[in-house]
């Protein structure tokens, strides 16, 4: 009895260790899987009715806590219902296990789940449950689907690359290629597979790419260079990109991108043609020059050898271009390259630098071989040039320097020879100089007078010297003549032959004349009420200062700030001034309006000077001292000067001769009825403090006296 009792306890022991094993097992089920547990039962019909659904199936589902007894159809909206109860059937009729991927929303975000229904049978074999588990693989399904798309768009951009792109491995063989490769190398991939990339090298730069191809593999970067791709018939030129496959820090392959450069190279071929030629006539230019100069000069510091640089300008150019256009010049200067280019070899190179100068590079060349080939340039352009039935006559000048004899830089070459060019036109031009040293003297001088000319303005350096116009019947003085000086503190007096032309050339000409008035209206005004008298003073006029168009208003101002009267101002004019009448007219009419005296300095040195006389209104005719200073010794002079006098008595106009030296000069000026006259022998120019001291106590030379105004 006893024995029993224990097996019954011990069996209630095992019968409770199962329920709470159970137990477990349920909770274990229902509560900490994270995959959604379904156990359905199997009906006629077929209907599947639920028995057991675990929490986590709760979560992602809308099942009713009631659901125990429920079928899927009274649980399920139709579309689910529908495709579940197409698998589970399935199960049911089957009788084996059963694997779906199950799509579903929840909130509006899409989920994926794994699908297995497994069936479980009775004794007899029949279906009564199925038990369905879905695990959750949205993540899995994103990845494969980000795969899928990301090889997708890799296979869409290596088949519609543009460029060429081949895939090869680590040896070299060709495994991949896409359409553009396969245009590119003119052959299919079955023509070319497993063939080794390096066949298709061609070129200087072959082993270049061997050593670039191992680099890439052992470095695992990208590398690049340009090539010649061998194709059948021609080589293309290419630039290709090596990029390296690395699948889990493992070198799989490499990526070959190709690109034809061969229009680029052609762009590149012409840009450095254009770079380096003249567009119209094709010859090198001056940046082809300054390399061909530096490369030269290289080679005979090494050697020790001379060569020669010739510049060239064509002689009055500038004529034929304005007298017949742009046109026929440019025809004219293509010629002009044709005719130099026969001089063209192995020793000699010609360019053109721009405009009508061009040079011409002599190699290992000495003194007189280089002055053989200008003579020779010289000579065969003594021959015309004939254009559309036109015969032109062009003559060249040529300036030379040598290397290393003047200049041992590109840049001190072409300056001297420039210089030398210069001196050629000076003397008269269509001949040619070789450099010299003294050449440049006068350059630098000219840069440095330049300098202190534009300082001496601001620094008010300049000043006004004064020259007696003498009456010669009576020595009376009331008129004289303004000179500019100039006194440096730094380079001492600097005569006004050397300034003034390069006045007129900068164009300071047009300030310095505009002070030189107001400072002859300030000084009239001074005397005028320091000596009671009628004082008049002559200022020189540039013809660039003539042809301003506020000349006259200038003139104006200037007399009315100093309210001077317009007879006590003079202006001198040249010839040149006077040569254009159409704008010298009405600027002569506008002074004469303003009560201004006018003169012409220098008469008689000119080709037009009566016609000038009597188209323009002219007051004062000024005999030039190259007439007077033979006056004494040359008929012809004396002529002159007498007809001069005689023509201004005719016509009205007060005569002035200049240059007067001597006493027997004057005499015959006075027997010939001549007005005034002014120079040394009366006079030197005067600073304005030095005529005041003469005036206050009536001590000039001569017996000249200043003529006082009557009261």
């Amino acid at each position: 009895m006893k024995e029993n009792n224990n097996l019954i306890e011990h069996l209630n022991k095992k019968d409770a260790i199962s329920c709470k094993l159970e137990r477990i097992v349920f909770e274990i089920m229902f509560k900490h899987i994270k995959d959604r547990i379904f156990v359905m039962k199997a009906e006629d019909g077929p209907i599947f009715r639920y028995v057991f659904v675990n929490e986590e199936a709760y979560k992602c589902t809308t099942i009713p806590l009631n659901y125990i007894g429920k079928s899927m159809k009274e649980v399920l909206e139709k579309n689910v219902y529908e495709r579940l109860q197409e698998a589970y059937s399935k199960v049911l009729y089957q009788k084996k296990e059963h694997v779906f991927i199950e799509d579903f929303t929840i909130n509006g975000n899409c989920y994926y789940g794994e699908c297995v229904l497994t069936p479980i049978s009775d004794e007899n074999g029949e279906v009564r449950f199925i038990v369905g588990v879905t695990r959750d693989i949205t993540k899995l399904i994103i990845e494969q689907k980000k795969l899928i798309e990301s090889q997708q768009h890799y296979h869409s951009i290596v088949e519609n690359n543009l460029d060429a792109i081949i895939v090869v491995d680590l040896d070299g063989s060709i495994h991949e290629i896409n359409p553009a490769g396969e245009k590119m190398i003119e052959g299919s991939y079955d023509q070319i597979k497993d063939q080794k990339i390096f066949n298709l090298i061609t070129g200087a730069n072959f082993s270049l790419f061997e050593k670039l191809f191992a680099v890439c593999q052992a470095t695992k970067t990208s590398q690049s260079l340009n090539c010649l791709l061998s194709r059948e018939g021609s080589n293309l030129p290419v630039h290709i990109k090596m990029i390296p496959s690395v699948v889990h820090q493992k070198m799989r392959g490499i990526y070959l991108m190709m690109k034809d450069v061969s229009e680029k190279t052609k762009s590149a071929e012409k840009i450095r043609f254009l770079a380096f030629h003249d567009q119209l006539t094709g010859l090198y230019n001056r940046r082809a020059l300054l390399e061909d100069l530096q490369l030269e000069i290289k080679k005979s510091k090494e050697t020790g050898r001379q060569f020669a640089l010739l510049t060239i300008d064509l002689d009055r150019f500038k004529y034929i271009n304005d007298t017949f256009g742009h046109i026929v010049g440019d025809q004219i200067l293509i010629k002009v390259a044709e005719r130099l280019l026969e001089f063209a070899d192995y020793r000699s190179i010609v360019f053109r630098q721009g405009g009508d100068e061009f040079n011409i590079l002599l190699i290992e060349a000495s003194k007189e071989e280089t002055s053989l080939l200008a003579e020779n340039i010289l000579s065969r352009f003594t021959e015309s040039f004939s254009l559309h039935s036109q015969e032109y006559y062009i003559t060249p000048s040529v300036g030379i320097s040598m290397f290393p004899l003047d200049g041992n830089n590109a840049e001190a070459l072409i300056k001297n020879a420039d210089e030398a060019l210069f001196r050629v036109k000076e003397r008269g031009k269509a001949h040619y100089q070789f450099y010299r040293s003294e050449m440049n003297m006068k350059g630098k001088n000219v840069v440095s007078l330049e300098t202190n000319l534009r300082k001496a303005i601001q620094r008010q350096e300049l000043t006004l010297y004064y020259q007696p116009q003498v009456d010669l019947k009576n020595k009376n003085c009331n008129s004289f003549e303004a000179l500019l000086r100039w006194h440096s503190p730094t380079i001492g007096f600097i005569s006004p032959a050397d300034f003034i032309p390069l006045a007129e050339e900068t164009g300071l000409i047009i300030p310095i004349g505009n002070w030189v008035i107001e400072t002859a209206c300030k000084q009239i005004k001074n005397w005028s009420e320091q000596f009671s008298a009628d004082i008049r003073i002559a200022v020189n006029i540039s013809p660039k200062q003539f042809q301003q168009p506020n000349f006259i208003d200038m003139v104006k101002d200037a007399l009315g700030k100093y309210s001077i009267h317009p007879s006590s101002l003079e202006i001198e004019i040249t010839e040149g001034a006077m040569q254009n009448t159409m704008e010298a007219i009405p600027v002569l009419k506008g002074l004469k309006d303003l009560g201004v005296i006018i003169s012409v300095d220098d008469f008689g040195t000119g080709y037009s000077s009566l016609s000038y006389i009597k188209q323009f209104p002219i007051d004062v005719l000024k005999i030039d001292q190259s007439f007077v200073k033979d006056v004494l010794e040359n008929d012809k002079d004396a002529a002159i000067t007498t007809t001069i006098i005689h023509l201004g008595q005719n016509l009205g106009m007060e005569v002035i001769a200049e240059g007067v030296e001597r006493k027997e000069q004057a005499d015959f000026l006075l027997e010939a009825n001549c007005h005034k006259a002014q120079g040394f022998y009366f006079s030197k120019p005067l600073p304005s403090e030095e005529i005041n001291h003469l005036f206050k106590h009536q001590s000039f030379p001569n017996n000249i006296n200043i003529k006082r105004r009557e009261v």
